[in-house]
């Protein structure tokens, strides 16, 4: 049985767009649910560079219209995340690689996952980066993590 809480950690490379997002919307399917106090949820990046920054204003303006919370700031993934953390969830397949590179052994290494491995309606290989695009980026984005932060709760209540 996991321990609890639950700990989940969504990555992405800067933790200014996906993950933070990620993070909100795992965090209101949670809450929705009256789980808070048995799912603990995060995010970081692979990278540090925003490190204290808030999440991107386009992602907070596209988790507002869709009445999601919009806090958090960036950090970087650091090696006691892979220890502390239960399901680790990276954004696409260089985040994948990234973390990997904390991973020390096999029961570390199942903790990481794809995100997109828990949609169920999308079939995309990866959570796209909206940085460097429109709008709609960041609403493909947030259509992506309501359809894994479903069966991710889902799955996360079974082993609860």
């Amino acid at each position: 049985m996991p321990r609890t809480p639950f700990r989940v950690l969504f990555v992405c490379m800067g933790n200014i767009c996906r993950s933070p997002a990620g993070e909100n919307v795992f965090r209101h399917f949670v809450e929705s649910k009256g789980l808070q106090d048995v799912i603990e949820i995060d995010s970081a990046g692979t990278i540090g560079f925003h490190t204290g920054k808030l999440p991107d204003a386009r992602m907070r303006k596209a988790l507002a219209r869709r009445n999601y919370p919009t806090g958090g700031a960036a950090r970087q993934v650091v090696r006691a995340d892979i220890q502390n953390f239960d399901l680790i969830l990276t954004m696409d397949d260089d985040n994948l690689r990234n973390v990997r590179e904390y991973v020390k052994d096999d029961s570390e290494s199942a903790k990481v996952k794809r995100f997109v491995d828990y949609c169920e309606r999308f079939e995309d290989k990866e959570v796209p980066d909206p940085y460097y695009g429109g709008n709609g980026g960041f609403e493909h984005v947030l259509d992506l993590l309501e359809d894994g932060c479903e069966s991710l709760l889902e799955e996360i209540q079974q082993k609860l």
